[in-house]
């Protein structure tokens, strides 16, 4: 055995002797532009003694071998031989050696150190000091000094003296007839003395009979006298005032090796432990590391799982773990340290049957003197279950219960991850027909009803690895995950639209809805979920567009009819505020009078690029974006603006969409209007059309009625074209209907239109109500109406709409005889 305190490679002025000479003849032996001095100058010569002391070493640093060595070295060796491999001596002196030349070798200069080895039990210091020189054939050699240093110590005896723990040697006493009967302590060391609180020259050779220390309690002695007649080893604990102390024993014959250890904080922190263990609330207990087996549970673990503690005791720790866990969690024992904590979640079984979800907690322990393993358990059962209802309620709709938009998205996300190019998924958009009229008339609890019951239908429809979700509002999506056809998807979406408008019985109500859908497929409509359900949307958007009830796929057409709506929102936003609209005005002519009696207003957008673009292209779509009550805003005070600088008996006339009547301020815009321009209200007619009664009806009249009340005239649009005209005449009292243009573009060729104008022209003459014709632009078609008793005309034989600046030339060129065409 051998250890080294490595000193600085520089020389020691303190070192007096042998060394010294050594590193004075070293360095005097050093020449200009040397690296080493050379071997013969240093080792060779007047060395006298000291060549005795010297070991010389061949080789580098990893490889070194005996070349020469001296007596002195040979004993310290114990080995005579030259040309040896270093590591083929004793290890403790090799050791040495190898440190100390590879130093030497590493710094270049002389390199002292002091190692300890042990012979024959007794500990020898030995200086070495390590010199590197260098050969005339090339080669480093490295002449290591060794001499003992200092006194020779027992490292038996420095043990024995230095340990805290107690050490006494006890020798039996017989009786005459052969029993032991008491104890001589024969030899002891000072810890011993210090435990018993005695001095150890008046306990060595006393007889444990005579009393005075704890060696002397009768229990003990009972104790040792057992261990001679079974010549054991064993251990005892006995308390001592105010310390606890642990006796261990071995007998060898009459002999007693006997150990003495304070244990008394040991002892109180297995009182303090069991103290947290017994009554602490949290399920504990402790196993042991090599069984397996419950040594201890407390209170907390004996309720919650529900076995007694009895029951516990004899179980092992398999018999709470679920038997799909068995290995997962052998492997996790197996991999213990002196403490853990859960990574994971585990499953445990209660009695009952029950599992739980449970964190785990531990560390090793010594527990009644066996290897053991506390653990703490944490049930997180009720933790998890409320984890699961937040994430059901992250990705799951709250009124149906079925998978939400995000979670729509991260499913099919993961089915185009999952497919290759040769397989077909589906994306259905899904949007509910009618729904808006089943809220508007049995009110939004009847509503969420129903599309829980779309839901049950949709549910029991979509199976296996196919979703269907709510997006929202009425609108619903399904993924068709598995490698489907066009020709199935179209059947499936055909199915579908079939089940959902199968009516709905709602408390004794028959409720009709229906559905629209829009698909995409991919690849070829896409390969991402962004992709898909835009392109499936916008399929939707065409099915609703042709009346719904059906399903569309989609086509590249909608996709670059979609970027031009796109792009005719953002050049709408930003007409308005650059002016590009302006209005044009079409004369309406009094056939009776022979002359006009008003104009029609209506918009035009110059495009800056595009040119005039259509009313019909962009009216739809600043109605969708919400731009066209400003825009409508604008159009009133301006047209009135306009009207006000004509004659008094022209009026003016100005279209209403249906979505300015949501804005609840109508009356009070028509208002601010008139009040603007200082127009009668009696010169202003406001035209509106059928759709407006579609919804919310009863206060869409009531703002009619608002409107007429100050003395604007109402028109309705398009007669004819839309649903229940007849019951709108008798729900208010129009000022004037004007019959639509595809009624009068056929009046010459098609009997059945000359019968819709005789008839809308008779309906108004019956109830006192002007009618207008629009798109007149032959004098043929004039001749018709006129023969039908119609009221009013306009088109194109007469005029087109014209700017505001061509007004007053009108009204001059048509004059008394504006019927003639122009």
């Amino acid at each position: 055995m051998t250890a080294a305190r490595q000193l600085s490679g520089q020389p020691d002025s303190k070192v007096l002797g042998d060394i010294p000479v050594l590193q004075r003849k070293w360095h005097a032996a050093l020449r200009p532009g040397q690296t080493l001095p050379g071997y013969e100058e240093v080792m060779l010569g007047s060395l006298g003694r000291l060549a005795d002391h010297i070991v010389l070493l061949a080789g580098d640093g990893d490889s070194l071998k005996v070349s020469r060595s001296g007596r002195y070295v040979q004993q310290w060796l114990g080995d005579e031989r030259w040309d040896v491999a270093l590591e083929t001596l004793s290890p403790d002196c090799a050791m040495a050696l190898s440190e100390a030349a590879g130093s030497a070798l590493q710094t270049g200069r002389p390199h002292i150190s002091h190692v300890h080895c042990v012979r024959d039990g007794l500990v020898q210091t030995y200086e070495i000091l390590a010199l590197p020189t260098a050969s005339r054939w090339g080669s480093t050699l490295v002449g290591v000094y060794v001499n003992e240093q200092g006194p020779r110590y027992n490292l038996v005896d420095a043990i024995f003296s230095a340990t805290n723990e107690g050490i006494v040697t006890l020798a039996a006493i017989r009786d005459s007839a052969g029993q032991p009967f008491d104890f001589q302590i024969v030899h002891l060391n000072e810890g011993a003395a210090r435990l018993l609180k005695a001095p150890s020259t008046g306990l060595q050779w006393r007889r444990l009979s005579a009393g005075g220390h704890a060696l002397c309690l009768p229990d003990v002695q009972q104790w040792l006298l057992s261990m001679i007649s079974r010549g054991a080893s064993d251990q005892y604990e006995i308390d001592s005032g105010d310390r606890s102390l642990q006796l261990s024993a071995t007998a060898f014959g009459d002999l007693v090796s006997l150990t003495v250890s304070d244990v008394t904080d040991i002892k109180r922190r297995e009182e303090s432990f069991r103290l947290l263990f017994d009554s602490n609330p949290m399920p504990m207990w402790v196993f042991d590391a090599e069984t397996m087996t419950f040594l201890g549970v407390n209170d907390a673990a004996v309720v919650h799982y529900g076995y007694d503690r009895a029951t516990f005791l004899r179980m092992q720790l398999t018999q709470i773990w679920p038997r799909d866990e068995w290995d997962i969690h052998s492997n996790a024992l197996k991999q213990l340290g002196d403490s853990y904590q859960s990574d994971r979640n585990w499953r445990h079984v209660k009695a009952d049957g029950n599992e739980i979800e449970v964190l785990t907690y531990g560390r090793r322990v010594t527990f009644e003197g066996r290897d053991g393993f506390l653990v703490a358990i944490v049930d997180i059962t009720e933790r998890r279950r409320a984890e699961a209802r937040v994430a059901h309620m992250a990705h799951h709709d709250a009124l149906t219960e079925l998978p939400n938009r995000v979670f729509y998205q991260e499913r099919l996300s993961q089915a185009l991850d999952l497919n290759d190019s040769s397989r077909h998924i589906a994306v259905l958009c899904i949007d509910l027909d009618l729904f808006k009229n089943v809220n508007d008339s049995f009110g939004h609890p009847m509503g969420d009803r129903l599309l829980k019951m779309v839901a049950g239908r949709m549910r029991a429809e979509v199976r296996g690895n196919n979703l269907v979700a709510r997006l929202g509002g009425d609108e619903f999506a399904v993924v068709l995950a598995a490698d489907v056809s066009p020709n199935e998807t179209n059947d499936f979406a055909a199915r579908l639209i079939d089940i959902l408008s199968v009516p709905y019985d709602m408390d004794g109500i028959e409720v009709v809805i229906g559905a629209s859908i829009g698909i995409a497929m991919s690849p070829g409509d896409g390969d991402s979920s962004e992709e898909l359900m835009r392109n499936a949307d916008m399929a939707l958007y065409r099915a609703k567009s042709e009346g719904g009830g059906v399903h569309r796929f989609f086509e590249r057409e909608m996709d670059r009819q979609a970027q031009k709506r796109r792009d005719m929102e953002m050049d709408l936003r930003r007409a308005f505020a650059n002016g590009e609209f302006e209005l044009h005005y079409q004369p309406l002519v009094d056939l009776a009078a022979d002359r006009i009696t008003g104009f029609e207003a209506l918009l035009r957008w110059r495009h800056p690029d595009k040119g005039m673009i259509s009313p019909a292209d962009f009216i739809p779509v600043a109605e969708d974006i919400g731009l066209i009550v400003t825009l409508g805003e604008w159009v009133l005070r301006k047209a009135c603006a306009e009207a006000v600088k004509w004659p008094d008996d022209i009026k003016i006339a100005v279209n209403l969409s249906p979505v300015q009547f949501r804005n609840r301020n109508l009356v009070q815009v028509v208002v601010a209007a008139l009040a603007y321009s200082g127009l009668s209200p009696l010169r202003l007619e406001l035209e509106i059309t059928e759709s407006l009664f579609l919804a919310e009806t009863e206060s869409n009249i009531a703002v009619l009625h608002q409107l007429r009340a100050l003395g604007v005239r109402i028109s309705m649009d398009d007669f004819g074209t839309g649903y229940s005209s007849l019951s709108y005449l008798r729900s208010f009292p129009f000022d004037k209907i004007k019959i639509d243009r595809s009624f009068v573009k056929d009046l010459v060729g098609r009997p059945d239109c000359v019968a819709i104008v005789r008839a809308i022209s008779g309906l108004g003459r019956s109830l006192n109500i002007t009618t207008t014709a629009e798109g007149v632009e032959t004098i043929d078609q004039l001749d018709w109406l006129r023969a039908e008793g119609c009221n009013e005309v306009q088109g194109f034989l007469f005029s087109a709409a014209r700017p505001a600046s061509e007004v007053e030339e009108l009204l001059r060129k048509f004059g008394a005889r504006a019927s003639q065409a122009a």
